[in-house]
């Protein structure tokens, strides 16, 4: 296992940010500040309803994207290239 010099003596028992008191605090936050807008401010969130719906479909591809290593790869490797052997 190779060390890092930042991450010395943490042990990788490092927890998730979302279980930490910031954030819980933080979805605490946006819970509340989420439910004024929709109760208090109902026809401005609707009247952006559709741009969000469109900036929602780059996000999705942005971030949902790790799962399957990216686009790039897909070439032969290089020991394979047959104009290196050809007569």
């Amino acid at each position: 296992m190779e060390s890092h010099p930042g991450h010395a003596g943490h042990g990788g028992t490092q927890g998730s940010f979302w279980r930490s008191r910031t954030g819980v605090v933080f979805i605490a936050f946006t819970v509340v500040v989420a439910a004024y807008l929709l109760l208090e401010h109902r026809v401005h969130v609707i009247q952006w309803l559709p741009f969000g719906l469109l900036l929602l479909c780059p996000l999705m591809h942005l971030f949902m994207h790790g799962g399957h290593g990216g686009h790039g790869g897909h070439a032969a490797p290089r020991g394979n290239d047959r104009s290196a052997s050809a007569p």
